[in-house]
């Protein structure tokens, strides 16, 4: 392997160039026309790539998704040896990078009336969001000794996933705070 960058897709930067668009004037200003002019591409190319508006939502939720997980499994492959360190340190990982994405910050304001055609990217995806955070750290969890059987063990996860993606949309405290406020809730329940 030469370690060369691999290229990035065309999809790759379509959905790039669409997230920073929302970002910079919200998801009703989105055009695959626009799209065109921002990455160079024809319009044609745009819906080849993506197809509808509908789909390129879902591309940009899976995209922040995919960053948002591999910050994840950074903090668990980071403390192997002691799992409430681990959920502290993801939690701290995806609530800094929460504060400072801008398309995060587009779709939450989404749901404070500033473009409300966005709220559904929130409630039609939530379910499939929630879904494949939990998958991600349930493989993590199963690393450690954990004594807590299947039932219980699924809870705890649901509840720290859930907690950390309610401070994500609606933060009220600083980010190592409420990372640590999570870690001593994880330390209780999985002991």
């Amino acid at each position: 392997m030469s370690g060369a960058a691999q290229p990035v897709s065309m999809q790759a930067r379509i959905v790039s160039a669409a997230s920073a668009l929302t970002a910079e004037a919200g998801w009703s200003a989105i055009t695959m026309a626009k799209l065109a002019d921002r990455v160079g591409v024809s319009r044609q190319t745009v819906y080849n790539e993506i197809g509808t508006k509908n789909a390129l939502a879902e591309a940009m939720i899976l995209a922040e998704l995919e960053r948002f997980l591999t910050v994840v499994n950074t903090a668990f492959d980071a403390h192997p040896g002691d799992l409430a360190v681990a959920i502290e340190a993801a939690a701290l990982a995806v609530l800094e990078m929460a504060e400072d994405n801008q398309l995060l910050h587009a779709v939450v304001s989404a749901t404070h009336g500033a473009d409300t055609e966005l709220l559904p990217l929130l409630t039609t995806h939530s379910a499939v969001l929630l879904g494949a955070a939990k998958v991600v750290v349930r493989e993590r969890v199963g690393a450690y000794d954990v004594d807590l059987d299947e039932r219980h063990l699924d809870a705890a996860i649901d509840m720290v996933v859930r907690v950390v993606l309610s401070h994500v949309m609606q933060p009220s405290s600083a980010a190592a705070d409420t990372a640590a406020d999570i870690a001593w809730i994880a330390r209780r329940v999985l002991a």
